[in-house]
């Protein structure tokens, strides 16, 4: 690319993996990335969901794969994902978006057994799925990886320490692993969402004075879309952020500005 060219967040011709992809913020991402040119390989442990996903990617007139795997299973995982790069026929983006927590307690009181899936929901399976990708990505010359941490990595999250670890270990392998990879032409950047309009928030506006609890805090006074998120991901999958690696973007409405 020439200094003078211009720089757009079409993905024309690239091929992607999404995470995570049968609903919420992954689904956005696959359909996003689809509308913006790229073929998506989409995986998850619901394959009904899964074959939705599949449907909007291809309602774009593009490719998509399909592959169901549980992501704490760290060998079918990897498997999954290198038949998807297989089917694919080969790797330029790697969406590491799926994670999640179902549980708040303070530390004192938790099972260690409940800390040890969260950390292995949330940042063992980046690692594992950083393995499988992004050494075809080192050896092609090219190539994004996006790893989806949270707000709660920037500051102590009472009763979700399990989480808030989990979350801030992507953001420092992210950035580890851009330093590795930036000479090769390969980056690596992270997604920090804030409060999300999913259905992982539903409890969160079962009541009116929750809801109005939660978005207090947020200075726009509003949830954030997946589609917001999405269009972050298309931006850090794209040229438009060709000098960008190694990078936290925070999505949250301004809360994480709050003293």
């Amino acid at each position: 690319m020439t200094q003078h060219e211009d720089l757009t967040t079409s993905l024309a011709g690239k091929k992607a993996i999404v995470t995570g992809a049968s609903r919420g913020i992954g689904r956005a991402i696959a359909a996003d990335f689809a509308r913006a040119g790229a073929d998506v390989g989409v995986l998850a442990r619901n394959e009904e969901l899964l074959q939705e996903t599949a449907d909007l990617v291809r309602a774009e007139g593009r490719t998509s794969a399909v592959a169901v795997a549980d992501i704490l299973d760290a060998d079918v995982f990897r498997g999954a994902l290198a038949a998807l790069a297989e089917e694919l026929g080969g790797v330029d983006i790697l969406v590491n978006n799926a994670g999640g927590n179902n549980f708040s307690m303070p530390l004192a009181q938790a099972r260690y057994s409940g800390w040890s899936k969260v950390v292995r929901l949330n940042l063992d399976s980046v690692v594992h799925a950083c393995q499988e990708i992004i050494p075809g990505l080192v050896q092609q010359g090219s190539g994004s990886v996006i790893n989806m941490s949270s707000i709660v990595s920037l500051r102590g999250a009472p009763g979700m320490s399990h989480y808030g670890a989990a979350k801030a270990g992507v953001v420092n392998l992210t950035q580890s692993l851009a330093l590795e990879t930036a000479a090769a032409g390969v980056r690596i950047n992270a997604l920090l969402p804030g409060w999300i309009d999913t259905d992982l928030t539903d409890f969160l506006r079962a009541s009116e004075q929750t809801e109005s609890a939660v978005l207090s805090r947020v200075p726009m006074g509003r949830w954030g879309t997946s589609e917001e998120i999405a269009a972050a991901a298309r931006f850090l999958a794209s040229d438009a952020s060709g000098f960008m690696t190694g990078q936290s973007l925070v999505i949250d409405g301004g809360l994480s500005a709050m003293p």
